[in-house]
């Protein structure tokens, strides 16, 4: 497979394909990959360089029980570092790396970050384990296939938590764990039953923050079935928190139906999310 990728190291990446695809499918306890060193270097400390900081205005926040993060959706605010890093990841030549490496073909990129673009959790943030949304809000027609998360942390402790859990379909326990290091990627396949997130708070040093960029492959389907993002508890927590998860999850389900048939912008329930943190804090 030539490349003509400036940003990536899709060479290397190429080389450890038959490898990387045996891995993939093998992996429990769904399929998955970390890779490192995805980026070349230079790329990289660009892309790190120019991440928003923790107070920059174009930072939507997803506050709530299950999760407490930040997202930026709109590339067109990103620096042109970061803005090449995801154009190259909706690249032909890439692309056709994740339909060999994942076993899905026809993958569609999306570079309009429908649940994707870049990610920061702070101190003391979560996301509780779940499974991810099952099509595009806006083509509806779209199922979520694959799902990337380059991390973006020019440093990260492992005494600073934010390590990815991954789940068993039956959420009876966690069979894999993925620290956030820096130019390390998770490729792995979205199902209803791809159970991951990082519940437990973070304890990074109040100016630092656990960075990423998301990004989801879909492939077009006649009829797919559309499923809210699914979060749940693990089997240790309280019954009080197992009942809050379960309500958030709830009125997180309404919301997404509302919005598809509306077309509301997310916008309006970040500053609605914002406001009422603001007020319990």
């Amino acid at each position: 497979m030539e490349t003509a990728l400036e940003l990536v190291d899709q060479t290397r990446l190429n080389a450890d394909l038959a490898a990387s695809s045996e891995a993939y499918g093998a992996a429990e306890p769904f399929p998955h990959i970390v890779l490192d060193d995805v980026l070349h270097p230079e790329a990289f400390s660009a892309a790190v360089r120019d991440f928003p900081g923790i107070d920059d205005e174009f930072w939507k926040g997803y506050l709530h029980v299950n999760e407490t993060k930040y997202c930026n959706v709109h590339p067109d605010t990103w620096a042109p570092s970061l803005q090449a890093v995801a154009r190259e990841f909706c690249s032909p030549e890439f692309v056709a790396y994740l339909e060999q490496l994942t076993g899905i073909a026809n993958l569609i990129p999306d570079y309009t970050m429908d649940g994707g673009g870049l990610h920061m959790t702070k101190r003391g943030g979560h996301l509780n384990i779940h499974t991810d949304f099952s099509t595009h809000h806006t083509h509806e027609n779209w199922a979520r296939r694959v799902n990337i998360l380059l991390y973006l942390n020019e440093e990260w402790h492992d005494d600073w938590g934010g390590k990815l859990e991954l789940w068993d379909a039956d959420m009876t326990a966690c069979q894999a764990r993925v620290t956030p290091a820096g130019n390390r990627m998770l490729v792995f396949t979205t199902s209803d039953s791809s159970f991951h997130g990082h519940p437990d708070g973070l304890t990074c040093p109040p100016d630092m923050a656990r960075r990423s960029l998301a990004m989801y492959y879909f492939t077009e389907e006649e009829a797919p079935v559309r499923k809210s993002t699914n979060y749940r508890a693990r089997p240790e927590e309280s019954v009080a928190r197992k009942a809050a998860i379960a309500a958030d999850r709830k009125v997180l389900d309404v919301y997404d139906r509302v919005k598809r048939r509306l077309g509301i912008s997310d916008d309006f329930a970040h500053s609605v999310l914002e406001r009422l943190a603001r007020r319990k804090s």
